[in-house]
């Protein structure tokens, strides 16, 4: 599978390079410092900076970092990472550089944490583009610590799971619409004595607050 959408992938961006070349268009939208702060009974107390030496390996045109917090009850944080990317194919010299979205599953190894569980789900919240796309789930591990991740890409309107459908939107739209912009989206729950049924309520509950304002961030 990988092969073929390479080969697709390829064969996509000759034909838009050659016979179908158009400027870049670049959506209007909201920047993550207007965000807010609170979702229903979560808050976020700071939005987090990400270090520049990480931040121009990511290539992410604007992010949001924050943990949003809910006093007294367990699990007590939920990590929210959006990362907006408003070109993943840049026109550089008559050439094309890369920008694409890094796929958490391939970038959490090399932060130290193991996999231990990788499943793709049906996203079944409200406020979503579209009804019960897929995401990934995971259930990762550094030492004693255990953590639920939710994530997904979210592009021009489509919530997609898996990394070669990114790429071969990305391909497509640029051909058909001119855009290349996409965003990813993390949810990183902690799992509090392994209760995983406590994590995943609390990603129901604060995921539907956060799709509800992320139309503004991530044009569709």
């Amino acid at each position: 599978m990988k092969l073929l959408v390479a080969i697709a992938s390829l064969a996509l961006n000759f034909y838009v390079y050659h016979f179908m070349a158009r400027a870049a268009e670049i959506p209007p939208r909201e920047s993550f410092a207007s965000f807010p702060m609170s979702l229903g009974d979560w808050r976020c107390l700071e939005k987090q900076p990400i270090p520049a030496e990480i931040l121009k390996n990511l290539g992410a045109t604007d992010y949001l970092v924050c943990e949003y917090q809910r006093s007294a009850e367990a699990p007590h944080w939920i990590g929210l990472y959006v990362g907006y990317h408003e070109a993943q194919i840049r026109e550089e010299g008559g050439g094309a550089g890369e920008n694409s979205i890094h796929p958490p599953a391939h970038c959490l190894p090399g932060s130290g944490w193991d996999i231990i569980d990788s499943r793709t789900v049906a996203l079944d919240i409200p406020g979503l583009p579209h009804e019960r796309p897929n995401a990934k789930r995971l259930i990762v591990a550094k030492g004693e610590a255990r953590q639920l991740t939710y994530y997904w890409y979210q592009s021009r309107g489509r919530i997609v799971a898996e990394d070669w459908q990114k790429i071969l939107y990305v391909g497509w739209d640029r051909a058909t619409r001119g855009r290349t912009d996409g965003s990813l989206v993390r949810f990183t729950i902690p799992l509090n004595r392994e209760d995983e049924e406590a994590a995943e309520a609390a990603f129901r509950e604060l995921a539907p607050l956060v799709m509800a304002e992320l139309s503004r961030y991530v044009p569709e």
